[in-house]
């Protein structure tokens, strides 16, 4: 293990160009798009992430939905989840599967080479065997497939070669052929009139087409925008068809006039890849390899479309990077000229920053967004120090002797653009921030590519293009470090907050920390593609990559700062470096929760710790992670039970009701006499109470009494974790000696075993350090109920005097630490620099 290891990658909105799937669950409707390897779920109300697949092996091919459960195809593997769970794998095909199409209660998927195999799906666990397959034969490859609404057990087939056929599922049957239109099929869909089906070409053209006769009703051509990839038809009553090419141009059609109602210019920066009409609503979505998906709603008086909201991130690879707001964002510049702010914590944050109604001035000009914005960013830098009272970030761009500065306060771009004077690229100079006048000036001797400043310590760290780094001290004027090891051009370096590493990155595919006190390389890693731009947190504990041919931002977890065993003896040298893989797309280790209500249940994303530690760290203990108020309830059981008490008690009645029957009482009140039923019911469930109680004090005993066994506590402590405060307070109780007996028989009680076992827990969990808070709070409360059993048995007073050297010795150690800590802090508050 070195230093850095893969945590996740952000950025990422779809990817591979794969088409969306939508279903509708209860009152909500979602969308899963693929992301590379990995696949997330949008609720489409706020485009909120709400689900996260895991990595697969390879590239998501195709997908489709069905409630709970998503299918991803990859290679000629398809992966069957429930959620986020893999329940099964289906291992047919011997080609890549190309489409997924959900067909009532079969799967059908489609490969390269014509096959359709159907897989039964009725929402239990899903057979592992098809349940039939077709052969379109070798001179039909598939592009499509469509099931036209009320034709039972059939669906159309489109193909590369321009026809399609009719095909019934249940018979395994080729019913009819269509010729087509000499023109590659590329999208099929059905439309809300009966027998009448869309049919998008290559040639650019769409056909709406009767399929019952085969007639073709009428057609539109949008050629000079390219191939037709995706359509859907609008069902609120508006006879509108939406088509989307591959220039990025979504087309929309009146079927009434026959002729083009409205078009979104540069809806998309890549080719249309989804369409999607919401049922009976003016709204449509879209998606395309731009890594974005838009929602559009019609509600203008001339019937055109707006952008209601929609999520993006960069379509081109990003070439600088940097930490910003104390290392929860990140800036990012790509070659697709968007300037972008990408949130760590939560990606519905990220957002690009504005460059000043680029879309209106493109619309009003007649020319191309892209020609409106500024070119892509070659470097930049920012400053949080007063960020709310000016701009903070300035950036360069390329073939652009201007920079720019940008008000990331506000989100927009600023209003003063910077002219420097033309110098040479060896010399380096050094400036007086207060004078504004020149200081110093380097010699480089070389021309320079690359710098990074350490202001703190004074280190200037340089790369010309030689691929040697080269540290100067800025106060002496003098070369104090020169590290050689890369062996290709070096794309990007920063130091570490601390000023004791130098991290740099080259097109060798390596990433290399070199530490300056030590004036060596301490760690070095390859990736399979190679890292163009690097940026380490202010806290350290993350650093932050982006790659050729990437559109997203990977970040990796510095493990030093947890963990004492990096092994980064045997890459120190440089002679060996470590094969590391990219972070996935879409791991475990999600950093946002959201969940969303459909029908009684919720998706959950999967939340676990920021780092997985593997072992105990030296001195330290570990939390159980647990909400403050569970632990913290077991100490104030008193208090919260004394504040529940009613205030007063319960009034009675002064009449009673006519229809309840009442008995006379000496006092003159009236009683109430409940049904002989309702007393029979009190004592059955007085009874059921009790028998569930004694089995809920068995299964503790013999849980604990078994994990003591093994000395292994985790499924015994899992199971306290899960009980409520009262809960637990109540198993406690129920191992509480009331009577008096004498003493030899008492041993021999089953309560005193395990209270003599509960003190053995606690004498391991305190020497393991696990669970610190939560065990001390479980103590605490024990202590309080038992405490007088152990002062008056001598067989649990040796287990207690271990359990208090124990605690001493753990609680010394960290209030040294918490000690240590506070005198430094006092210190360095009380200094005065």
């Amino acid at each position: 293990m070195g230093i850095f290891e893969p945590f996740r990658a952000i950025g990422y909105i779809t990817a591979g160009g794969v088409p969306f799937s939508v279903q509708r669950l209860g009152t909500e409707t979602f969308v899963t798009v693929s992301v590379g390897k990995a696949f997330h779920v949008y609720n489409c109300a706020k485009l909120n992430l709400v689900l996260a697949g895991p990595q697969l092996p390879k590239k998501i091919r195709a997908i489709a939905c069905y409630k709970d459960y998503t299918f991803a195809a990859y290679g000629s593997d398809i992966a069957v989840f429930k959620r986020t769970d893999q329940v099964a794998t289906w291992s047919r095909h011997e080609e890549k599967v190309n489409m997924l199409y959900l067909f009532g209660e079969y799967v059908l998927s489609a490969d390269a080479k014509g096959n359709i195999f159907m897989w039964a799906f009725r929402g239990a666990e899903p057979n592992s065997e098809p349940v039939g397959s077709i052969s379109l034969g070798d001179k039909f490859t598939p592009t499509c497939i469509m099931h036209p609404d009320t034709y039972l057990n059939k669906v159309i087939v489109g193909s590369e070669e321009g026809p399609l056929q009719l095909w019934n599922i249940s018979t395994k049957k080729k019913l009819y052929d269509f010729n087509g239109w000499n023109s590659p099929v590329r999208c099929c869909v059905s439309s809300p009139a009966l027998d009448v089906v869309a049919v998008g070409c290559s040639d650019g053209s769409v056909h709406v087409h009767n399929v019952r006769y085969d007639e073709e009703l009428m057609s539109f051509n949008h050629q000079i925008r390219g191939a037709v990839t995706a359509l859907s038809f609008r069902t609120d009553g508006q006879p509108l068809l939406a088509s989307g090419g591959s220039l990025g141009v979504i087309s929309i059609w009146n079927l009434e006039k026959r002729r083009l109602h409205s078009v979104i210019r540069e809806a998309h920066d890549g080719s249309i890849v989804s369409l999607h009409f919401f049922a009976n609503e003016p709204i449509l979505m879209s998606s395309a390899a731009d890594n974005s998906i838009k929602i559009w709603i019609f509600d203008s008086n001339d019937g055109d479309a707006r952008l209601l909201r929609f999520r993006s991130g960069h379509s081109a690879p990003p070439r600088c990077i940097r930490f910003y707001g104390n290392g929860k964002c990140i800036l990012s510049a790509g070659q697709d000229r968007a300037f972008r702010l990408f949130s760590v914590i939560q990606d519905q944050q990220s957002r690009e920053l504005s460059q000043r109604h680029v879309a209106k001035r493109a619309k009003r000009l007649r020319v191309k967004e892209e020609e409106i914005k500024l070119k892509p960013v070659v470097t930049f830098d920012c400053a949080e120090i007063r960020a709310r009272d000016w701009c903070n970030v300035v950036t360069c761009h390329m073939d652009t002797p201007q920079a720019y500065v940008w008000r990331l306060q506000n989100f927009v771009i600023g209003e003063h653009v910077l002219t420097p004077s033309s110098s040479t690229v060896t010399p380096i100079k050094l400036w007086d921030f207060k004078t504004c006048k020149l200081k110093s000036r380097l010699d480089v001797g070389k021309s320079v590519t690359k710098i990074a400043f350490h202001r703190p310590n004074g280190l200037l760290a340089t790369v010309a293009g030689d691929m040697v780094l080269i540290l100067f001290d800025t106060v002496s004027m003098k070369m104090v470090r020169r590290f050689e090891g890369h062996t290709d051009r070096i794309t990007d370096l920063c130091f570490s907050e601390d000023g004791k590493w130098l991290i740099s990155s080259s097109m060798d595919g390596t990433l290399r920390i070199w530490d300056i006190s030590l004036a060596r390389q301490i760690d070095a890693m390859h990736v399979d593609v190679s890292i163009t731009s690097i940026s380490m947190s202010p806290n350290m504990d993350v650093l932050a990559t982006t790659h050729v041919d990437q559109n997203g931002v990977y970040l990796w977890v510095n493990q030093s700062l947890f963990s004492a065993s990096t092994n980064t003896e045997n890459y120190g040298s440089g002679k060996h470096v470590r094969n590391v893989c990219l972070p996935a797309v879409s791991s475990a280790e999600r950093s946002e929760e959201e969940q969303v209500q459909n029908s009684g249940e919720s998706y959950k994303s999967s939340i676990k710790p920021f780092v997985v530690m593997d072992h105990q760290i030296p001195n330290l203990v570990t939390l159980s992670l647990l909400p403050k108020s569970q632990w913290q309830s077991l100490t104030n059981l008193d208090i919260i039970k004394v504040r529940n008490k009613p205030i007063e008690p319960p009034k009675k009645p002064e009449k009673a009701p006519f229809f309840l029957p009442s008995v006379p009482s000496l006092s003159g009140d009236i009683l109430f006499e409940p049904p002989a039923s309702t007393k029979e019911t009190d004592i059955s469930t007085t009874k059921n109470t009790y028998h569930k109680m004694s089995e809920l004090s068995s299964h503790f005993s013999q849980l604990l009494q078994s994990c003591g066994e093994t000395k292994d506590y985790s499924a015994f402590t899992d199971y306290l974790k899960g009980l409520s405060p009262s809960s637990l307070d109540m198993e406690l109780r129920m191992l509480q000696i009331i009577d008096d007996e004498e003493s030899e028989d008492l041993e021999q009680r089953p309560e005193l075993q395990s209270i003599s076992s509960l003190l053995d827990y606690f004498i391991h969990e305190l020497s393991f350090r696990n669970n610190f808070e939560f065990v001390q709070a479980v103590l605490k409360l024990f202590l309080k109920i038992h405490g007088e059993t152990i002062r008056r048995h001598s067989m649990l007073q040796s287990k207690v005097k271990k359990l208090l050297e124990v605690q001493s010795l753990v609680w010394q150690k960290i209030d040294k630490i918490f000690q240590g800590a506070r005198c430094m802090v006092t210190f360095l508050s009380n200094s005065q620099f």
